[in-house]
């Protein structure tokens, strides 16, 4: 693969369209007086391929457009036309044109005409040896003298570069770091998995604690449950017993009260009896036997009168109770 054609329009120096004859596959020379455009050809082919221009804002767009005299130009290309007879690019076609086009506002690429994103380019650039990792497939002027210029370990990172070898050693110190952090995680990890490993087990345990509690806590509740049923069975058999005793108490309450009356009703009859025989001037002995009567009506009236009164203040206590 080699480069057959260079087209360029609008770009820096070149106002119009030019376009090289066809390149040879081997050695060619770009030769022309000072401000003749070999600088900005090369910087055209760089600009394609060369990573350096892959990124760029308005203004370094603009900077690349032609600004000589006459009307400035809006917009300009470069195309590249490769030689892939040997198949390098992994396009099925011997003649492969690949074009960059700027303007202020746009910046694509054209793959034989066809409208590609920049990622394929990059992609297809990679595929045929264009790497970044590896940017001396371009020497720019003053490199070679700056090369023989330089020290022996500055020359030695220059070849692992060209050879590859530093972009493996950089993957390789990428790698470690990358491995070395891996471990760290991984050991982080560990103690991570460590630690929720005891706190499950001491979940566990309080769990069967918590377990214990629960059923210690149900008996508990059933005990208690127990004892307040029995509690309250005992108040309810008192509660019936002073009530029976209330009502006993009530009953011989009232029928003290009845003595106690029926004796005053008598106490009062033999009185009003005694008045009339006196009136009346009755014999003697019945006088006595009368008088008699009203004596032992008015004992049985002592003796009732104080029960009468503790029966009444035992039905009193029991009500208040």
């Amino acid at each position: 693969m080699h480069i057959k054609q260079v087209v360029i329009e609008g770009f820096k120096s070149y106002k119009d369209q030019i376009a090289t004859d066809t390149f040879s596959p081997k050695h060619n020379c770009v030769v022309g007086a000072n401000g003749s455009g070999k600088s900005n050809f090369f910087h055209a082919i760089r600009f394609v391929l060369s990573d350096v221009f892959h990124t760029l804002r308005a203004e370094d767009r603009q900077a690349l457009l032609h600004e000589g005299s006459g009307n400035q130009v809006a917009s300009a290309f470069v195309e590249i036309v490769f030689d892939n007879s040997d198949g390098r690019i992994p396009v099925d076609r011997e003649e492969v044109r690949l074009r960059r086009t700027i303007g202020v506002k746009k910046d694509e690429y054209f793959l034989d005409k066809k409208h590609v994103n920049k990622s394929e380019v990059m992609n297809l650039l990679e595929s045929a040896g264009f790497s970044k990792s590896n940017p001396y497939y371009v020497v720019q002027q003053g490199k070679i003298a700056f090369l023989t210029t330089m020290r022996d370990t500055e020359r030695l990172d220059l070849l692992k570069e060209i050879g590859g070898t530093r972009v493996y050693e950089e993957r390789r110190r990428e790698s470690l770091k990358i491995m070395q952090d891996t471990e760290n995680r991984r050991n982080q990890i560990i103690e991570v998995v460590r630690f929720i490993e005891e706190r499950l087990k001491e979940l566990e345990e309080e769990k069967e604690e918590l377990k214990k509690y629960q059923q210690l806590d149900k008996q508990r509740r059933s005990l208690e449950y127990t004892l307040h049923d029995k509690e309250l069975a005992d108040t309810r058999q008192k509660l019936e017993e002073v009530e029976e005793s209330r009502v006993r108490a009530s009953q011989e309450s009232g029928s003290m009260h009845n003595s106690v009356r029926e004796a005053h009703e008598k106490s009062k009859a033999i009185e009003k009896d005694l008045k009339t025989m006196s009136k009346e001037g009755d014999i003697a002995k019945e006088a006595v036997e009368l008088e008699e009567e009203v004596k032992r009506s008015s004992e049985d009236l002592a003796q009732v009168t104080p029960e009468h009164e503790m029966y009444l203040e035992k039905e009193q206590e029991i009500i208040k109770g």
